[in-house]
């Protein structure tokens, strides 16, 4: 069944090519097009003043309130010398916007009795039971406590696109702490370790799976694995600078010779704290020492020096390298919050109340500090807000792409763009973000 969103009533504008307030005629013209309620003018201002204030490149915005669409924004350029304009089906990396969708997709398996949150892993996937893993349930996957946040084995390059490369390898070693006793963030493991149960259970590559139970229902343009007749679409991520490397703790330190981490890592040696960005770093040697790891084995996993490839585009990684338009993962959001499975949506209320309980939180043995997680969703916390209120469920990308939900004002938000801030606090993320809530006459407080 697929859901109909009703487009912006009587009143609302169609939003076009536009100049900001007294720039000349000779200027150069930033393409913005699309749709924007009344009600909701402080977000097209807050998307504009994105570009012009906050050096945006392209990006989409999109906010569903009650299964209406009142923001359906897009523009600048898909390119960083800025002359492809960004169009209505442009699709972009979405990083770890991904695995709140990913949870959806298990979640709905789980609804339907096929997959069971609480039954070992190991069943389905004997060869997981390796190195007393064999207890290891779904829901400690999808709530990260299942100690497995990167890979020890040193990995070769092309194992990034292999599915079977990386779940093996996840699957045969020893995980970092005992499942289920803490807690990190699987940065980029975590769709691999939900993902094969499902392949599992349904016989198809987790691509299929993702389009034939959940976007392609929905008619949401959002991929894992992207078909290469649809790469034409995909706008370049031009990443910020990077930090300055770090020095590592002197227990996680490397001898002399060995590569940075930010280097391509060879094939034949294990990645090493040397050469990790100051940003990533947490000061912890225990925490530091795995990280190369988390972020770089193999080599690309996080998407640097790969993610504007075709290899990359084409491959499931589904923590990391889904496609999608904003629109997309703001319809998902929606139809996960409103729609029962006999509406067409995914989970049943008692499942979703499920998924948005605290399934992990407090202290993060990767991020080196406090994280909060329900059934594949990030929950807001003091200092990492997610909406506007302390319902509100969803996952924040790389440098500040993000897609959530809240259920107490029935909305539904997503944004994605080709330039990532710094680190997932993105001034163009809070503006939008904030925009949204004064809409709603909810302002934020810092």
């Amino acid at each position: 069944m697929q859901i109909a969103y009703r487009a912006v009533e009587e009143g609302s504008r169609v939003v076009r090519d536009a100049k900001p307030a007294g720039e000349t005629a000779d200027a150069i013209s930033l393409p913005v097009d699309g749709l924007c309620d009344p009600t909701f003018a402080a977000v097209e201002a807050a998307f504009r003043a994105n570009f012009h204030e906050r050096d945006e490149i392209g990006a989409a915005v999109c906010v569903v309130q009650d299964g209406r669409i009142v923001v359906d924004l897009w523009g600048g350029h898909r390119d960083a010398e800025r002359r492809t304009p960004w169009r209505r089906d442009t699709l972009v990396n979405a990083y770890s916007v991904g695995k709140g969708i990913t949870a959806m997709l298990a979640l709905s398996l789980v609804e339907r009795g096929e997959l069971d949150l609480d039954r070992p892993v190991a069943k389905d996937w004997p060869e997981f039971a390796a190195h007393d893993k064999g207890d290891t349930t779904l829901r400690m996957l999808l709530a990260h406590r299942g100690g497995l946040p990167g890979v020890r084995k040193p990995l070769a390059p092309e194992a990034i696109f292999d599915w079977s490369a990386m779940t093996s390898a996840l699957a045969e070693q020893a995980p970092y702490w005992p499942p289920g006793t803490a807690h990190g963030y699987h940065v980029n493991t975590h769709g691999f370790l939900v993902g094969e149960p499902i392949v599992r259970r349904l016989g198809r590559r987790f691509g299929d799976c993702l389009r034939e139970r959940v976007t392609g229902p929905l008619a949401a343009d959002f991929h894992s694995a992207l078909p290469l007749r649809d790469h034409a679409r995909v706008a370049t991520l031009v990443q910020p600078e990077p930090a300055s490397p770090a020095s590592p703790p002197a227990s996680a330190a490397a001898p002399a010779a060995a590569p940075a981490v930010s280097a391509p890592v060879s094939p034949t040696a294990a990645p090493t704290a040397a050469g990790m960005h100051a940003s990533l770093l947490t000061g912890d040697p225990e925490i530091d020492r795995i990280l190369p790891s988390v972020y770089f084995n193999p080599p690309g996993l996080s998407g640097h020096g790969t993610v504007n490839t075709a290899a990359w585009r084409s491959a499931s990684i589904p923590s990391t390298n889904s496609h999608a338009t904003a629109r997309a993962v703001a319809a998902l959001y929606d139809a996960f919050l409103r729609r029962d499975p006999a509406q067409g949506g995914l989970v049943g209320p008692g499942l979703r109340a499920e998924a948005l309980r605290t399934q992990a939180e407090g202290p993060d043995r990767v991020l080196g500090k406090p994280s909060r997680f329900g059934l594949g969703f990030q929950l807001p916390q003091a200092n990492r807000r997610i909406g506007g209120s302390a319902s509100c469920f969803g996952h924040y990308g790389y440098g500040g792409s993000l897609g959530f939900a809240d259920p107490e004002c029935g909305l539904a938000f997503g944004y994605l763009m080709n330039r990532p801030g710094d680190r997932w606090y993105n001034p163009r993320t809070i503006a939008l973000v904030e925009s949204v809530y004064a809409s709603l006459g909810r302002p934020l407080t810092p």
